[in-house]
């Protein structure tokens, strides 16, 4: 490709800037990026580390950038190597109900298996990915493509042809400039499109209704959750969950089926969640909400991470994530205050 240069390079690390201290005129992508990385590689914290090593190649390139190309596909060629080179060192993201067809019995052994959280499809906060838009359509484009459900298919795709259907279908990138930044033919992105889109059509995966915080009835909705969860009532709970429920918490394997799984669980070994409070944060695209668990001096610490899936009025899928980093990465606090 003409507009690009060879970023990787023997500097010292030493010498590399730290986020903040970077050109303006690379810092000003950096939010588009880390949502293109976030689809690429399924996780917030993998995402922010391949774009922070995109800014320090760019930043060590640019006396060499020839402005062939703009500044920003230039990033997006930088950033599509990087996600390629990381997708090369490891294996594909998932979650826990694309590892196996049937739910998890019993439910009482559930916590039996679990894995790293390098395994898992992740949530990213939404305000370092959504882009500013006062264009209501536009913002729910953006919020459908970072949904769970959504790049969990993605892992499913080749690497290069997952860049291809980001970068033309979700990014609305024309063919001729995706072959240019991968350094191939118009024809062969037209092709690995298509392969994409035949294996995303073999793996039909449910992303909900599209989450709207000023849709009354969603709000209604939640308030009843957050109301029942925290009360701990199971027969509110199982109330507001649709017949076909699915429940999964990574880092566990087990995934769920059905209202009564759910409150088994809830009141079996997921009976020490009594007392929690939830607050709502944004994830991506869904409703979701920051756990904090009673501690012994009163306060409330950091647990988990609900993100929903609402599907006909209800909530159709509900996802657990027991990594607290998410806090931090959310703009969570680190505690609640004694009652």
């Amino acid at each position: 490709m003409t507009s690009t240069v060879s970023t990787t390079t023997g500097t010292d690390r030493a010498a590399e800037p730290r986020t903040g201290a970077l050109d303006p005129e690379l810092e000003q992508h950096r939010r588009e990026l880390t949502g293109y990385c976030y689809r690429m590689l399924g996780s917030a914290f993998d995402a922010e580390d391949a774009v922070q090593e995109t800014m320090v190649r760019a930043w060590r390139a640019q006396d060499r950038f020839e402005g062939r190309a703009s500044t920003r596909t230039w990033l997006y060629s930088i950033a599509t190597n990087v996600c390629l080179d990381s997708l090369n060192s490891r294996g594909r993201r998932a979650r826990p109900m694309d590892l196996s067809s049937d739910p998890w019995q019993p439910v009482a052994g559930s916590l039996a298996a679990s894995r790293g959280h390098e395994s898992w499809v992740e949530p990213i906060g939404e305000a370092g990915v959504l882009a500013d838009t006062q264009d209501p359509a536009d913002l729910a484009v953006q919020r459908e493509s970072i949904k769970l459900a959504f790049v969990a298919a993605l892992q499913y795709l080749p690497a290069r042809q997952r860049a291809v259907l980001i970068l033309r279908d979700v990014l609305r990138w024309p063919a001729a400039e995706v072959a240019d930044l991968l350094e191939t033919t118009t024809a062969s992105v037209n092709s690995a499109l298509q392969r994409a889109h035949a294996t995303l059509a073999g793996r039909p995966a449910s992303i909900g209704e599209v989450f709207d915080p000023l849709n009354a009835e969603q709000r209604e909705l939640l308030d009843a959750y957050v109301d029942a969860f925290q009360r701990y009532d199971m027969d509110a709970l199982v109330a507001l969950l649709h017949q076909d429920v699915t429940q999964n918490m990574p880092p566990y394997e087990l995934w769920l089926e059905g209202p009564a799984d759910v409150a088994a669980w809830m009141v079996g070994p997921g009976a020490a969640c009594r007392d929690s409070v939830l607050l709502p944060v944004r994830a991506s695209g869904q409703p979701a909400f920051a756990q904090y668990k009673p501690a012994a001096d009163g306060t409330r610490r950091p647990w988990a991470v609900h993100v929903l899936e609402i599907r006909d009025g209800r909530i159709g899928a509900l996802t657990t994530f027991l990594d607290t980093r998410l806090f931090a990465a959310m703009g969570a606090p680190d505690f609640l205050p004694a009652a």
